[in-house]
């Protein structure tokens, strides 16, 4: 069976999850071609990405910038049998949203439907907004089934038309989280959404026992990990003022890794508030590297927040994989985290609240004995309900699924 998975881009240090995902699927015998929006901006890939046999058909970020590539795919699919309903669907997208990103996506469309080789059954969209548009009209020009896997950003942000009609265009659709699932659900036919957990790779992530020392921050400091990319919904600024209401007393120092276009004006807060001497900046890792510090760490530390254009988490992967090293975790109570985070696996207080996090910061610091108990906890229960190869079966299977109906619908 022959796919094309339709990304943002690739390879992303920060999608280390759709990475796995189409690893995982590969062993399962989907024979996968990525097409991604956009070239890599990483300098650093994870092991998984060197493990991927997938080609990767690089489509044009801007049109201007490969003008006769993008003609060229005009001229070949405007006689196609397709083109005019790909071509009116796009037109009354853009109506409702008259945007240069709307332009684009057609166009790339174009180049995707010219340009695939023979023999695809199906196209997959990671994400509901962008991918999923192009996914939709290159699907709809080469008269193929869709089909989508929707995470944070992409549903809270697209409009509800917009998520309504591609949610009944689409064969299916797979969510990380509970939700997304009720929200998707209440706006799609009934049976198209299901509720597909990510999962952690054990073979990357391993739940072996780890040991580390009962620093209470009375001498030796205690080492708080945070792991986001450096944008506004994951809080950072959130744990810095946090981290400054700390006791005097107490001993301490973060570890952040992660970039971003926050990265200069999060170090500005750290320096006005006296902490630069305590935080290590480290810019973004690769899954070995990331392994290291969780499991060199005595606290996780995530203060997501919803912004004021609803961009929000869903499951934070970093969370889960902090709880695969029996690492405790705080967390806000924000989107799909309690599904993560519970009563004993963690300590979950209210997106915003500074103090409320500095407190619980401040109680697990000085307690290496029920930071041990809550990791082996979370540990234990992240491994029973997200695990990636159960969650890679159900996948693959819904991928034959779709490719046998259709079969049974061109052959009638």
């Amino acid at each position: 069976m022959k796919v094309a998975f339709v990304l943002k881009g690739y390879p992303r240090l920060s999608e280390t999850f759709i990475a796995q995902e189409i690893a995982a699927l590969e062993r399962r015998g989907i024979d996968i071609t990525i097409v991604s929006l956009r070239r890599p901006t990483d300098a650093r890939r994870h092991p998984v990405h060197d493990e991927i046999r997938a080609p990767v058909i690089y489509l044009p970020e801007y049109l201007l910038l490969e003008p006769l590539r993008v003609l060229k795919a005009w001229w070949k699919t405007r006689s196609t049998e397709n083109y005019s309903t790909a071509f009116s669907l796009w037109l009354r997208d853009l109506r409702r949203d008259p945007t240069p990103s709307r332009v684009r996506r057609f166009g790339q469309a174009l180049v995707l439907a010219a340009e695939l080789p023979a023999g695809f059954e199906q196209l997959h969209a990671h994400f509901l907004h962008t991918p999923a548009s192009v996914a939709r009209y290159a699907a709809t020009l080469l008269g193929l089934p869709w089909t989508a896997s929707a995470h944070a950003k992409d549903i809270w942000t697209t409009p509800e038309w917009e998520k309504r009609e591609k949610l009944a265009s689409c064969a299916w659709l797979v969510t990380c989280t509970g939700a997304n699932r009720d929200h998707l659900s209440a706006l799609a036919p009934e049976g198209r959404v299901e509720l597909l957990h990510h999962g952690i790779d054990a073979a990357r992530f391993p739940g072996t026992p780890v040991l580390r020392p009962a620093r209470d921050g009375s001498r030796e400091p205690v080492v708080i990990l945070g792991v986001a990319r450096l944008v506004e919904k994951k809080g950072v600024d959130l744990l810095l003022d946090a981290l400054s209401r700390l006791p005097e007393e107490l001993n301490w120092k973060l570890v952040q890794v992660g970039s971003g276009p926050l990265r200069k004006k999060l170090q500005a807060q750290a320096d006005r508030l006296n902490l630069s001497r305590r935080i290590e900046w480290r810019g973004s890792l690769d899954q070995p590297a990331l392994l290291s510090e969780y499991r060199k760490a005595d606290l996780f530390v995530l203060a997501s927040r919803i912004t004021a254009n609803g961009d929000r988490d869903g499951i934070p992967n970093v969370l889960a994989e902090a709880q695969s090293q029996a690492l405790a975790c705080v967390a806000t109570r924000v989107s799909a985290i309690p599904e993560l985070v519970a009563e004993g696996t963690g300590v979950l207080v209210e997106p915003e609240d500074a103090a409320a996090l500095s407190r619980a910061i401040a109680s697990l610091a000085r307690d290496p004995a029920r930071r041990a108990v809550m990791g082996r906890s979370a540990q234990g229960a992240v491994f029973r309900r997200f695990r990636l190869e159960p969650n890679a079966d159900r996948l693959a299977a819904k991928f034959r699924q779709a490719r046998d109906a259709h079969r049974l619908l061109r052959s009638a």
